[in-house]
């Protein structure tokens, strides 16, 4: 991307690889070089709802297992099958290609039943169908609550004393909730589409699942949050902090914060946060509105873009606990265990333990 990523007088000036910096170096040092996900049964994804289908209703809801195929390949391949429109089937979240992941779809079947053999014709092509039940709703974007992850490494890491020391610290204080890699595409070709798209005006035609939208939104995420990690405050409340309660969409406020607050940021029970660029007033005060404005000064071009294209503002916790953190070691590998909110990055916490390529 470098040197069309930097090309036009009036584009917002944006390199890539980009320097985002991590949360551990400043006390441990870089990371020693590591591997993971060399076969897609390193690297595990279950996801977690909070409720069960109810039993009836015109959609079918299946529990799949898929090996080696992104989400949108499992969704076309079950709405070939029964004969609907892509459209028609639901799912919470997007699950990584090279992984063993678990997740829910739903398929819209008014009045008939599934196909017959439907389950063996989709575990001919990697979808293993755990169970399924009736609903009477679509299974929406975003409702499933976190994401179960289960990551093999390997490499010179593993051999570094301070890997465990590492791995201790994230558990304690948190990692920074960095949108990771594969939201910006193979070298960042994702934000550099979002940019010429957004220079010339958005349209839905030209990006139909909004993932061009997504990739800026998240490129300026990360680059707020990446400035607080240099500073030092991407784990602390600033005056006029926008906080949001861990594992709640819940959020507040502060004025100035007090002891109370702090301890209980100390304590993981509540994050800072950043902006998600869109229109609509930024409910930040004081010092965190500041940073949220050095953002638009500094990505002018992307951030009246996202306005123009009538995306609405959001927040997004600076800051990540692990959930159930488990550290396991093997002859010549190390399996990592943990929970995550959805719409967190397993890499958000790798990259803080090993030194690849790809983080």
């Amino acid at each position: 991307m470098s040197e069309g990523a930097t090309a036009g007088a009036a584009a917002d000036a944006i390199t890539w690889p980009p320097a985002w910096p991590r949360v551990l170096d400043a006390d441990c040092g870089p990371p020693s070089a590591g591997e993971y996900r060399a076969a897609p049964e390193d690297f595990e994804v279950a996801e977690v709802l909070d409720f069960a289908p109810e039993g009836e209703g015109e959609h079918l809801w299946l529990h799949i297992e898929k090996r080696d195929l992104t989400t949108a390949m499992a969704v076309r391949e079950l709405a070939r099958l029964c004969g609907v429109s892509p459209r028609a089937v639901g799912y919470s979240g997007m699950k990584d290609r090279v992984a063993v992941t678990r997740q829910w779809l739903s398929v819209q079947l008014p009045g008939r039943e599934a196909p017959a053999g439907l389950a063996d014709a989709l575990a001919a092509r990697g979808v293993r169908v755990l169970s399924e039940a009736r609903h009477p709703r679509k299974l929406k974007r975003g409702v499933h609550r976190a994401n179960r992850f289960r990551l093999r490494l390997t490499g010179a890491a593993l051999d570094d004393p301070a890997l465990t020391a590492r791995w201790s610290r994230l558990v304690e204080q948190g990692a920074a909730n960095y949108f990771g890699p594969q939201r910006f595409g193979p070298d960042g070709r994702n934000l550099l589409r979002a940019r010429a798209l957004l220079a010339r005006g958005w349209r839905k035609r030209d990006d139909r699942d909004g993932m061009l939208l997504s990739a800026a939104r998240s490129f300026l995420f990360n680059e707020g949050l990446a400035a607080r990690v240099r500073d030092g405050s991407w784990n602390r409340l600033l005056p006029g902090e926008v906080a949001i309660l861990d594992g709640t969409a819940s959020q507040f406020t502060l004025e100035a914060p007090d002891a109370e607050l702090e301890a209980r940021a100390a304590r993981l029970d509540l994050h800072g946060s950043g902006v998600l660029w869109g229109v609509g007033d930024s409910v930040a005060a004081g010092e965190a509105l500041g940073r949220e404005r050095w953002l638009s000064e500094r990505y002018p071009a992307l951030c009246a873009g996202l306005e123009r294209a009538g995306v609405r503002l959001a927040r997004r916790a600076l800051r990540l606990r692990l959930g159930e953190p488990r550290l396991t070691r093997g002859e010549g590998e190390l399996w990592l265990a943990f929970s995550l909110p959805r719409g967190a990055f397993a890499t958000a916490v790798l990259r803080e333990l090993i030194a690849h390529p790809t983080l």
